[in-house]
């Protein structure tokens, strides 16, 4: 049996944990479950380190269950807080749920024969058939309000300088999510419950549920709240979340964005993200450290997790898409991304649209990167043949060697043209 407790620690991914419980892991194989918000048909990077702490369990010889909060889902967030969430409906939910469990199959094995192969739990599922009556009869009477007011998620709400109070719905969520760490006690033998550290109060009201009703011992262990050296919400980009569903965020962009992590932060999140080794990740950390501008330690951090979210595939084409702009790239490499990539990496580079019939009847490149395109290459004849002539243009990656050159490209995504004029000044030609 795998240190589970230990691996976490060494990752940074422990904010508190009860006493015992890695006693109690090393013991034989045990169940743990975490909660994961059905809001949305994707998961999104916030999710993910829930997702790797399930991994990790998996790994070290444990059995991890995933439990899509539909229950919760159908309520609507209890907060306020968050303008994304609405109220689900069932077939919502069940789509919803489907996709999650599809993106979650990348990272655990639910499928194997294995005694602790994941399991996919809904709490809807057995959270439906409760009666408002009967959840307070047989749930809430085991619960104290006092029990409830000294967490400190409730204190804060209802502090003087909270100006928002706490509504009723929001005050018992506990109960729910203890409700259903015992559920998952009694059915599963689930003892550990995992989340976030802003949920150490729902959890540990679980275990104490299961104290008074089940007559059990459980456990609790959060992790850190992800964030960011320089303040700003992790996951978060001006465009929103960073999705695990290709066609919400690209791999190029979700390649790009782990790319694009300061030094503080890729060292903290390659320990997080990735299921490198200790030696691995020391050895990586200690190479940047040493030449800080190769990036190595972005780069490693960007290859591993878009390999694990999308796939290996996805991972090379995000790589020739982010080399076409520092100019490292061939033809062969632009025709092998596919549209939507191809308009994410140009994006705010100017564009033109010229007709197919008006690119068909063009005499040359010259006339091409002028007139027809509206003076937006070139405002004249006059310039883009000297420029082709110093030889600093080139289309679709290929260098124009002539000013009288024709114009026989092929179209990449069978509609546009690339050019470029010196090392960074790009413009994408439409032929529609």
């Amino acid at each position: 049996m795998k240190d589970f407790v230990a691996e976490l620690k060494w990752r940074g991914m422990i904010q508190d944990i009860m006493p015992e419980t890695d006693e109690h892991l090393m013991e034989s194989m045990r169940s743990a479950y975490l909660g994961i918000d059905p809001t949305a048909d994707s998961l999104h990077i916030g999710h993910l380190v829930g997702v790797m702490m399930l991994k990790h369990f998996q790994q070290c010889g444990h059995k991890p269950y995933a439990l899509i909060g539909g229950a919760t889902g159908m309520i609507g967030d209890p907060s306020g807080k968050s303008a994304e969430r609405n109220l689900l409906d069932e077939k919502t939910l069940r789509h919803n749920q489907d996709a999650i469990k599809s993106q979650l199959s990348r990272f655990l094995d639910f499928d194997s024969d294995a005694p602790n192969a994941a399991v996919l739990v809904n709490n809807y599922d057995w959270m439906k058939d409760f009666s408002f009556l009967g959840f307070i009869r047989d749930v809430g009477k085991h619960i104290t309000v006092n029990y409830m007011m000294a967490k400190d998620s409730v204190k804060k709400r209802l502090s003087s300088e909270s100006s928002d109070g706490m509504s009723f719905t929001e005050f018992t969520y506990q109960l729910v999510q203890g409700y259903d760490f015992l559920h998952l006690y009694k059915e599963a033998q689930c003892t550990l419950q995992m989340g976030g550290s802003d949920q150490w109060g729902n959890i540990t009201t679980g275990t104490e549920l299961i104290r008074r009703i089940g007559g059990g011992k459980a456990y609790a262990l959060t992790c850190p709240l992800i964030t960011k050296a320089d303040g700003t919400k992790f996951g978060k980009t001006e465009g929103g979340n960073i999705w695990l569903d290709a066609e919400r965020t690209s791999p190029y962009q979700f390649y790009q964005y782990w790319l694009n992590t300061s030094d503080a932060d890729a060292e903290k999140y390659i320990k997080i993200f990735t299921f490198l080794s200790k030696e691995e990740i020391k050895s990586l950390i200690a190479t940047h450290r040493e030449a800080p501008h190769q990036r190595a330690l972005q780069k490693k951090l960007a290859e591993e997790i878009t390999v694990s979210a999308h796939s290996q595939a996805d991972l090379e084409m995000a790589i020739k898409a982010s080399d076409i702009l520092f100019g490292k790239s061939t033809t062969e490499d632009l025709t092998a991304i596919n549209e939507k990539t191809l308009l994410q990496v140009f994006e705010g580079v100017p564009q033109v649209e010229i007709s197919k019939a008006e690119y068909e009847a063009v005499a040359n490149v010259t006339d091409l990167l002028s007139e027809l395109t509206q003076g937006v290459v070139f405002p004249s004849k006059g310039e883009a043949r000297k420029m082709i002539k110093g030889g600093g243009v080139s289309i679709n990656k290929v260098k124009v060697e002539s000013s009288e050159a024709a114009v026989n490209y092929d179209l990449l995504q069978g509609k546009y043209l690339l050019a470029q004029k010196g090392k960074k000044n790009y413009y994408l030609i439409k032929v529609s």
